[in-house]
């Protein structure tokens, strides 16, 4: 039996889809029966761009014989004429408008509707995202399962050495709270540059991720709160110093109000950091008992809550109940529960189910 993985769209562009081909393939693999083989149609494929309409028709010929097809995007041939799998992250585009143009967001929900069809079964990466989907189209909810993502191998504690190197790189020489994201308006980093203004506290907020001009807001917010000496912007962080700078974060802090799964939370858990998090959509089922909650909304709250982390001695014991559990160790537990050979298994339970 053939199973086909959609890669076409796991390109720069698309950074988080491209994690999850990857690291969903690579624990595939090795779970594999003696009958099965798993085959990836390349990002490289010449002249059948997800975003094109030959799409439609170029690649329907090139999955005859597959057992399972696999497209882990929306945007995809909706004829494909073998049994399908689609994976759904996210409602963003339809449940925070604010965010795209009129135009975009009916071409989400068409071709969500379109892609929806064609699958005889439905991915979504969180019980969240299961919900939103559900409460929002007509799909029978047993051709729609929840299989969460997780950490790759390399998110685990950092040697001071690295932590070192790291911070020299973006010359970070203090204490400091990180968030990691883009700033797209759902992030909520409006919020939380204003929680930061409400400090009282010899830290630096350290933003980084991938920065999108058309939402200027936040530099802007920083500026009229006068915080450009405690607030640091770093633009997109290389995967290879992601951990070093999660391990070495006296905080780190995810105010988003809406994540199809947030897998900067379980990422920073799986590299001992102390996390405080917005209560709200998936970020729950991440964070469990090892994170610190603050309603995303309410900018004293989130204040509140930075605030007893960065007075708190050893904040890394703040979050525990069970004296002398470092929050560390509480956070690595709770990530182990996440791994690609989970997802990949549940996964590839999927595609037996459909064969």
């Amino acid at each position: 039996m053939k199973y086909i993985l959609d890669a076409r769209t796991a390109t720069p562009h698309f950074p988080g889809i491209g994690r999850y081909v990857e690291n969903l393939a690579a624990g595939m693999v090795p779970l594999l029966r003696g009958d099965e083989t798993l085959e990836i149609l390349r990002p490289s494929l010449a002249g059948v761009s997800p975003f094109g309409l030959a799409q439609q028709w170029r690649v329907p010929p090139m999955l005859r014989g597959a057992a399972v097809y696999h497209s882990p995007y929306y945007l995809m041939p909706y004829r494909p004429g073998v049994p399908t799998v689609l994976t759904v992250y996210d409602l963003i585009p339809q449940l925070f408008p604010e965010g795209v143009s009129a135009r975009a967001r009916l071409w989400f929900q068409l071709a969500m509707q379109l892609a929806l069809r064609a699958a005889d079964h439905v991915i979504c990466i969180s019980e969240a995202t299961r919900r939103d989907l559900l409460a929002h189209y007509r799909v029978d909810p047993a051709r729609v399962s929840a299989i969460p993502l997780a950490p790759a191998a390399q998110f685990r504690p950092q040697s001071v050495e690295e932590q070192q190197r790291v911070c020299a790189k973006f010359g970070l020489d203090g204490r400091f709270v990180l968030y990691v994201g883009i700033n797209k308006p759902h992030k909520n980093l409006v919020r939380l540059v204003e929680a930061w203004a409400q400090l009282r506290a010899d830290a630096v907020l350290v933003i980084g991720g991938a920065w999108d001009a058309r939402y200027p807001q936040v530099k802007a917010r920083v500026a009229e709160l006068g915080l450009g000496e405690r607030v640091r912007f770093i633009g997109r962080v290389d995967d290879a110093d992601l951990p070093g700078l999660y391990s070495a974060c006296h905080l780190f802090v995810f105010p988003s109000l809406y994540e199809g799964f947030g897998l900067p939370v379980v990422e920073a858990l799986a590299c001992g950091a102390a996390v405080a998090c917005a209560h709200t959509s998936s970020l729950p089922e991440v964070g469990g008992e090892a994170v610190a909650y603050f309603d995303p909304e309410d900018v004293g709250g989130m204040a509140e809550v930075l605030q007893r982390g960065m007075e708190n001695r050893d904040w890394r014991l703040a979050l525990s109940e069970v004296e002398g559990l470092e929050i560390g160790r509480l956070g690595i537990e709770r990530a182990a529960q996440f791994s690609w050979e989970r997802t990949a298994r549940e996964t590839l339970a999927v595609y037996r189910r459909e064969t």
